[in-house]
């Protein structure tokens, strides 16, 4: 088998690791051709091939490089893989690809996760991370091998067979030069061949151990992605619901109209301290509707609170459960009817309502749930943050749709304010609206030198609380 590999390489900083992965392919049991594509001279043997010079004079232009080379060799070679220079990727990663390529349909191409080694025991999986998750309709088996899809197309590398090269060229998307758009200008050229060409992309969950790939450098472990043992958890429930013994459904639509991702819902976020210490001592039972992987209701689990959660999907509530966390079916009608007859004195909707059609209806609903006088907290994305405005007054290409954000069905997110989130308090029936806004750390010293006036401004989030009014 003959297998052409170009491997982005810029600057000195990965030579060390670009090192171990020309070692690793020159052990594999295939006919090899290793092209490096960099802005340097470089002279790593005799057997390695330096294309030297940049597609434009951005540096993020470096790995579109390999379009060109791919196409004029697509006849020429049985694989082509594509990495950057810190990625590994192992003889048995390419074999496990060729197997899975043998069951799976022509539009669907085989990918892989990274992770990053964390002392001797645990790993972290640092594709998985933010706005990205599973699809949980997307589980299926094929023989002996399980796939699903995973929305995070990164993965620093690809492989493609002589055929799927082929259909990708056909498609008239492989041949796109730099740019950037849902992923910045590296990411955007190890995903064209999916984003671009017709291809999905699919993760074998059967078999994840060949189909993860290190991260070399290790330098995003503990701080982005998650446990090996957390992903497991996720994988058995992707299992279950293929299994009809879990639900496929997800709550509401986590993704917006726009070109850019930056107000996705999150998967994985934060622990949310700010919202937290808002909730009082009495308020021992809490119900956080839309949740994520659970880190802010953790922390109310570990003061010793009973907390409920209504998960973006089952997948996702999976890694809430473990945390202690009682996960309710991601389906608003059908968890307001497991909760008749419950009532709590904490609501949590922490960035869920201004992705619903309707955020007044589902408030409404869930007032219901709530003692009264109990707490009703709400977090939303400030859209009259200074850096919107900003970029709107200078017309960044990029931003040019925030312009029209307003219209919820063209954009899929709701405009909100501090006074759009108060006339929702007030509809709702909700008293005693209190609404906080903590300046972004950028912006705290402009914030403090104009005496807190227009905090508003340089908040990118808006929290606000109010009281169940008496009936």
């Amino acid at each position: 088998m003959k297998i052409l590999v170009c491997i982005a390489n810029y600057g000195s900083k990965n030579d060390r690791f670009l090192s171990s992965i020309i070692s690793e392919y020159r052990q594999m049991n295939f006919s090899v051709r290793i092209i490096l594509l960099s802005n340097l001279n470089k002279d790593f043997g005799k057997d390695v091939e330096t294309v030297v010079g940049l597609p434009t004079k951005n540096p993020w232009s470096l790995p579109f490089g390999y379009k060109k080379i791919f196409y004029e060799n697509s006849a020429n070679y049985d694989l082509f893989i594509y990495s950057e220079d810190d990625t590994l990727i192992k003889e048995n990663n390419i074999r496990a690809f060729l197997n899975v390529t043998n069951v799976l349909p022509e539009n669907e191409i085989a990918g892989f996760l990274r992770y990053e080694k964390y002392g001797d025991k645990d790993i972290y999986y640092t594709t998985v991370h933010s706005h990205f998750h599973w699809d949980p309709n997307s589980v299926k088996t094929i023989k002996e091998y399980t796939f699903a899809y995973y929305t995070n197309e990164h993965a620093a590398c690809f492989i493609l067979t002589k055929e799927q090269l082929k259909k990708a060229i056909q498609s008239g998307g492989f041949m796109k030069g730099p740019r950037e758009g849902r992923y910045d200008m590296l990411c955007t050229a190890s995903t064209d061949p999916y984003t671009q060409c017709g291809f999905r992309k699919v993760i074998c969950i059967s078999h994840l151990d060949l189909f993860s790939l290190h991260h070399m450098p290790n330098v995003y472990r503990g701080k982005m992605g998650i446990k090996n043992k957390d992903l497991e958890v996720q994988i058995s429930t992707m299992k279950q619901i293929e299994k009809n013994a879990k639900s496929s459904k997800t709550l509401f639509r986590t993704k917006t109209k726009l070109k850019l991702p930056i107000w996705d819902k999150k998967y994985y976020e934060p622990a949310r301290f700010d919202i937290i210490n808002l909730i009082p001592k009495y308020c021992d039972k809490v119900l956080s509707i839309g949740c994520g992987s659970g880190s802010t209701e953790y922390e109310l689990v570990k003061k010793g609170k009973a907390v409920t959660g209504i998960p973006v999907d089952s997948i996702i509530g999976a890694s809430a459960e473990v945390k202690g966390i009682q996960i309710l079916e991601p389906d608003f009608e059908k968890a307001l009817s497991r909760l008749k007859g419950h009532k709590f004195n904490c609501l949590l909707f922490i960035d869920i309502l201004q992705f619903l059609d309707d955020p007044v209806k589902i408030m409404h609903k869930f007032n219901e749930v709530l003692e009264e006088d109990g707490l009703f907290i709400v977090s939303l994305p400030n859209l009259n943050h200074i850096s919107v405005f900003r970029k709107i007054i200078l017309r960044d290409p990029m931003y040019d749709e925030i312009i029209g954000v307003r219209d919820y069905q063209k954009s899929g997110l709701q405009y909100t304010s501090k006074a759009i989130i108060k006339k929702w308090f007030h509809l709702c029936g909700i008293k005693n609206v209190r609404a906080y806004t903590k300046p972004d750390f950028r912006y705290t010293r402009v914030a403090r030198f104009l005496g807190g006036l227009f905090d508003f401004l340089f908040s990118s989030n808006l929290v606000a609380c109010g009281q169940k009014s008496k009936e």
